[in-house]
């Protein structure tokens, strides 16, 4: 659903697609996105965003997928980073490694690979980042 602000520009509602690549497609290359994107078509390369990527039941990619979120119910032959979560749902077809802070496989899955479960950024402890130490001595006049 896309609605208009006052200026008439053109926005999203939270949760609704961005971008919805059908099963007639074929694209070969790097895909950037920002958004939701339902791939329901044929990909291979490489497909990198900080959101959400859903490949369909009919979606099949052959890529290094890196995202914030990612969604499979069709075909990946390749690995899977994600910085949130991952779902293999019911259908998927999955060859290749899977690595996010949650992964959720469901009955029926065919997954065939390494999985590696990390820490969510936010479980992570901050970085203490220490001065540089400096050697020299400095005087200052005036």
């Amino acid at each position: 659903m896309i609605w208009k602000k006052k200026n008439d520009k053109a926005t999203t509602k939270d949760g609704d697609l961005t971008a919805y690549i059908d099963e007639a497609s074929e694209i070969e290359g790097k895909y950037t996105f920002s958004g939701t994107v339902m791939l329901n078509g044929k990909f291979s390369g490489e497909i990198v965003s900080n959101d959400t990527l859903i490949i369909g039941e009919k979606g099949v990619v052959n890529a290094t997928v890196r995202a914030g979120v990612v969604l499979v119910s069709g075909e990946v032959v390749g690995n899977i980073l994600a910085t949130e979560r991952v779902e293999l749902r019911g259908s998927a077809r999955v060859s290749g490694d899977v690595e996010a802070p949650v992964v959720v496989v469901e009955e029926g899955v065919r997954f065939e690979g390494h999985c590696r479960m990390t820490k969510s950024r936010s479980e992570e402890p901050p970085a203490v980042v220490s001065p540089p130490r400096d050697r020299s001595i400095v005087s200052l006049k005036r």
